[in-house]
């Protein structure tokens, strides 16, 4: 009989890649990682690593384990959720991922309700980009992901991985107030000589932008990078920079900024994704109704 805590390793190794990110995140030195990959080889009777430089691969046998052992995790998945099921509580755990303005405008009102409702029910969230945070919870890090997509930028797609929309949003041009003794600023066409805000390369509201900005013909000024859109907002609202900003971001708070609808009215899409294999679990079920009940009645509309 393989021992299965040694299996889980070797998958481990096969979602993050190196023995030192599983020594990192299991919480176990390198060496042990090492150690218990070498006894499961000597339990298979066969090679599963190979040196490859400083870093070691899997080989075929060591992939046919690692599929096997996702199904097993599934299958213990399943069954821990089927027990929570037969409790006459809801009780558990549920560990989501969420990025910035999602947990800004869903967040407080959705835990305040699970609290209420769902006392022995813990949830832990953790602030993460969503591309980051669907492959974490594909590799078992949470239970749950609040991430977005925006238009003509679909994001990850990751097997067993469940998707259910939330909601969506316009995405604006965002100004500031009207200044008489400048220039006007009142459209897309007019902001191309303005300092622009945007989040840093390879996020997909950055390559939304640029490329709203370059089909408009273009190249904006990207003066300012930050990942924090409550820093978006307050440089646009000082006169120090313009930006293209989805309207959740202004949800339960007034503005001086001017925000002017864009040709096509873009709308970015927010959605929830857990694994298929513990979607029964009565925790994560309940927090996931409670999340789509505040997005669906609980956002505020833009300011005026």
């Amino acid at each position: 009989m393989l021992e299965i805590r040694r299996l889980i390793l070797l998958r481990e190794l096969a979602v993050r890649g190196t023995i030192a990110a599983v020594a990192e995140a299991l919480n176990f030195t390198p060496s042990a990682v090492s150690q218990q990959l070498s006894q499961l080889e000597k339990e298979t009777g066969t090679q599963l690593l190979r040196k490859a430089g400083r870093r070691v691969q899997l080989t075929p046998q060591a992939e046919v384990l690692v599929a096997s052992v996702a199904e097993v995790l599934d299958t213990l998945e399943r069954a821990e959720a089927r027990l929570q099921a037969a409790a006459t509580r809801v009780t558990g755990r549920v560990r989501v991922a969420v990025f910035q303005s999602a947990a800004l405008a869903f967040m407080p009102t959705t835990l305040r309700a699970m609290a209420e409702r769902y006392p022995d029910v813990r949830v832990e969230m953790v602030q993460r980009e969503p591309e980051e945070a669907l492959r974490e919870t594909w590799a078992r890090d949470f239970d749950m992901v609040i991430a977005e997509q925006y238009p003509a930028h679909a994001a990850p797609h990751h097997p067993g991985l469940d998707r259910h929309d939330l909601t969506t949003d316009a995405i604006r041009l965002a100004l500031p107030a009207a200044d008489e003794s400048l220039h006007p600023v009142d459209s897309l066409d007019t902001a191309r000589h303005m300092p622009w805000v945007m989040e840093p390369r390879g996020a997909a509201s950055r390559h939304f932008a640029e490329q709203v900005c370059r089909v408009a013909g273009f190249e904006p000024d990207v003066r300012y990078e930050t990942a924090d859109l409550q820093a978006h907002m307050r440089l646009v609202e000082s006169g120090n920079a313009v930006a293209l900003i989805p309207d959740l971001i202004w949800a339960g708070r007034e503005t001086s900024a001017r925000l002017l609808q864009l040709a096509g009215s873009p709308r970015r899409t927010i959605f929830t994704a857990q694994r298929t294999a513990g979607a029964a679990s009565p925790a994560a079920r309940a927090f996931r109704d409670l999340l789509e009940q505040k997005a669906l009645f609980g956002t505020a509309t833009r300011p005026a």
